[in-house]
């Protein structure tokens, strides 16, 4: 029996995974941000424009996602670790969040507080506890290589 090797893990998916990973944590935070201020000013600029940023980022959240289900969960099956499928499970449940988030930010301009900023709050957390998983992970490993 000859053994199966090891699936190679493409260097443009790590590329353009390295690239818009983390541009919807920005987004996200951002949004974070824009819900705080508007929490406690009032002024619905900060909710319309948190709503946007959640919007953009949901869409930029795409890309990656679909990179790393194929790298962790189809290429690289037998070899994935178990961080980088905790951390495809934090970011998958985080854009959950998010899309109920944009939901939320939907709704007339009052009814937005205080539900959209427990959910950016939840999501700013699920994503970066999945960021410190890897970056655990890499430390541990020596080197950064994604799903």
């Amino acid at each position: 029996m000859t053994p199966h090797p090891a699936a190679r893990r493409s260097v443009v998916a790590n590329a353009i995974y390295g690239l818009l990973n983390p541009i919807p944590f920005g987004f996200f935070v951002a949004a974070l941000i824009f819900d705080v201020i508007y929490a406690r000013t009032g002024v619905i600029l900060w909710m319309k424009a948190a709503a946007w940023l959640i919007a953009i980022g949901l869409v930029i959240a795409i890309i990656p996602r679909l990179v790393n289900l194929a790298q962790v969960w189809i290429t690289a099956r037998a070899t994935a670790l178990g961080a980088d499928k905790l951390d495809f499970w934090l970011n998958l449940l985080a854009i959950v969040v998010a899309i109920f988030n944009a939901f939320v930010h939907s709704r007339d301009a009052y009814a937005v507080i205080p539900a959209g900023v427990w959910l950016s709050a939840l999501t700013v957390l699920l994503l970066a506890i999945g960021h410190v998983v890897i970056a655990v992970r890499n430390t541990r490993t020596g080197g950064y290589a994604h799903g």
